[in-house]
């Protein structure tokens, strides 16, 4: 069981460092995007599914409450937590528009919408892309594998982890949202 963990810890650190070399520029474009997004008092959709929406509701609440240091609450709003629209949605119409349908309602010109997708094929992430990108937003998305039918769509900054395996990607997704987290703090605390 030990050569086992090992395994895992080693694949883990060989996915952060080749994450280093494919992904450093887009994250510091990404980055320095949420940054001014939100010194222009935008706000920030965030969607996934399964472990991407905890990491869409986890990196919501980094901004809403705080990292590491007391400062401003930042807008942030986590597209996977309002179990009534999701539902509704799903069963009114469908469970591929349960992230648009919100983008249509809350998202304004030049708020940012980060789309989370481990495969990159995620159909209601997929969507939210579209709509986002026709109202004039902002859009980041956090892949892996190839980036999947999302990579191809070549709307905004696409974050692809060089990684087929899921966990790897979610824990580098992970990462890359407490370092817009970090860079967001250093900026609004100097």
């Amino acid at each position: 069981m030990t050569n086992t963990i090992k395994e895992i810890i080693k694949d883990s650190i060989n996915v952060k460092s080749n994450t280093i070399k494919h992904c450093i520029e887009s994250i510091n474009i990404s980055a320095k995007n949420i940054i001014n997004r939100i010194q222009e008092n935008k706000k920030i959709l965030i969607c996934g599914n399964g472990g991407s929406a905890s990491d869409a509701q986890h990196f919501a609440a980094e901004l809403v409450v705080r990292y590491k240091n007391d400062r401003k609450s930042l807008p942030a709003i986590s597209l996977s937590t309002d179990t009534s629209i999701i539902t509704a949605c799903s069963n009114d119409y469908n469970f591929s528009e349960i992230f648009s349908r919100q983008i249509s309602s809350l998202g304004s010109k030049r708020d940012i919408l980060i789309a989370i997708s481990t495969s990159g094929n995620s159909l209601n992430v997929y969507n939210a892309i579209i709509e986002a990108d026709n109202k004039g937003m902002d859009v980041i998305c956090l892949s892996g594998n190839d980036g999947g039918k999302i990579a191809k769509l070549g709307i905004g900054e696409i974050i692809i982890v060089p990684s087929k395996n899921t966990a790897r990607i979610q824990e580098c997704h992970i990462m890359i949202l407490h370092i817009f987290c970090e860079l967001l703090d250093q900026e609004l605390i100097n």
